[in-house]
């Protein structure tokens, strides 16, 4: 007597990574009416209560009111949120820097910096309270097959079929790669290193982004006297600040950034991340799309990374609670077009800009100085072009948040 075949659990649509954007999809796509499974790597401790990685998340007014829309944002205590009130940039020892703020704006802020990890504690919190959400942590994904009428994942759970697959699982993703969609990579050669400095003299909620010789720093408010420091130099150079002594290290930011805060010291652990951007060939293939890095990885130089991570999400939502709601088919081709044609419309020319921004900023030739320097000088007085920029940082469609 043969055994009768399982039928693999089924759900509308199934995630391949619950970091922050693959959450927020989980709760854009149930927002629209759709059940969900969330396939995650980590256990579930360390998936709920993510540690401090050193990322501070510049969002824009539209991403504060996406995680408002999917509940998460009130899982963020006030404590952790941080308006930033101006932007500047600097090149070398050029006196002129270029500002950007929100004044005649009529809001408080160009936007608000977060922790990493309360973002993605955050989000887990509330796809936690969802029905229609499956959460499913320690979880490894072996296979994906993509048939005309459905996909089934097969992980180390078992098997979960859905009508749609979503590759939610980094620039890097294991999920692309298993489609055969290839991508655009582009090494920076450069590494960042990223901690939290306690500093004696008030940031005054300014966040500084300083292109000098060697290296490029950025230093991002937190609330209280501390900021975030982003230190771009060679991978080798980053291993010997990653080992040095936590006074040495101290001695050496504070040369670094020329002692423009005061006495400075570390308050938290030390993290590097190798700078590459990734750009996917395509970012929907049948019954199949990719969001957030495995679609398109930015240089974090212009800040957009999670905020366009978090606009592909919406897309994708839209257009698939559109099809599922008209034909029953999360997995549609159509909107899988449609979710790819806008995606692709938004991220193309900030992710070209970036590279172009990155390689004039960050070579040191006589020439590359002369043209940071006329172009820092032209950007500040001609406004049009600042007006534009500061629309592009606060990315305003919406009403801003009324978090302190």
């Amino acid at each position: 007597m043969t055994t009768p075949k399982q039928t693999p659990p089924q759900t509308d649509v199934a995630i391949i990574g619950g970091g922050p954007v693959g959450l927020a999809t989980a709760l854009s796509l149930e927002n629209a009416g759709l059940s969900v499974t969330v396939l995650e790597r980590a256990p579930r401790a360390v998936w709920a209560e993510p540690s401090f990685d050193g990322r501070e998340i510049a969002l824009t007014h539209h991403a504060v009111h996406t995680l408002q829309k999917n509940g998460a944002w009130d899982h963020i205590p006030d404590s952790a949120i941080c308006p930033l009130r101006e932007a500047r940039v600097e090149t070398g020892k050029f006196p002129h820097p270029l500002r950007f703020d929100t004044n005649g704006r009529g809001v408080e802020a160009l936007g608000w910096l977060v922790s990493n990890n309360h973002i993605r504690r955050a989000l887990f919190a509330a796809a936690a309270e969802r029905p229609r959400i499956r959460l499913l942590d320690s979880t490894s994904v072996e296979t994906v097959r993509q048939n005309p009428s459905e996909a089934v994942v097969h992980h180390s759970h078992g098997q979960t079929a859905a009508q749609l697959i979503v590759g939610a699982d980094g620039r890097f993703s294991p999920t692309r790669r298993r489609a055969g969609i290839g991508a655009i990579i582009h090494d920076f050669k450069r590494s960042m290193l990223v901690c939290r400095m306690a500093h004696e003299s008030p940031h005054h909620n300014i966040a500084t982004q300083w292109f000098d010789e060697g290296q490029t720093i950025a230093l991002l408010p937190v609330n209280g006297m501390a900021s975030s420091l982003v230190l771009t130099l060679p991978p080798d150079d980053i291993q010997r600040l990653l080992d040095m002594p936590r006074e040495a290290f101290n001695q050496d930011v504070m040369q670094r950034i020329g002692n423009r805060l005061g006495q400075m010291r570390l308050v938290s652990t030390r993290h590097a991340y190798p700078l590459k951007g990734v750009y996917a060939h395509r970012f929907a293939a049948r019954r199949l799309a990719l969001v957030g890095d495995a679609a398109v990885g930015m240089h974090p130089i212009t800040a957009h990374g999670f905020n366009l991570g978090l606009r592909g999400q919406e897309t994708l939502a839209n257009e698939v609670g559109k099809a599922f709601s008209n034909t029953g088919d999360a997995g549609n081709a159509q909107a899988l077009r449609r979710f790819e044609r806008q995606h692709r419309m938004i991220t193309a020319p900030l992710f070209a800009g970036t590279n172009g921004i990155a390689t004039l900023y960050t070579h040191d030739g006589a020439p590359f100085k002369q043209l940071r320097q006329a172009g820092l000088r032209f950007a500040d007085t001609f406004m049009p072009f600042k007006n534009a920029v500061t629309a592009l940082l606060m990315d305003r469609e919406v009403q801003p948040p009324t978090a302190s």
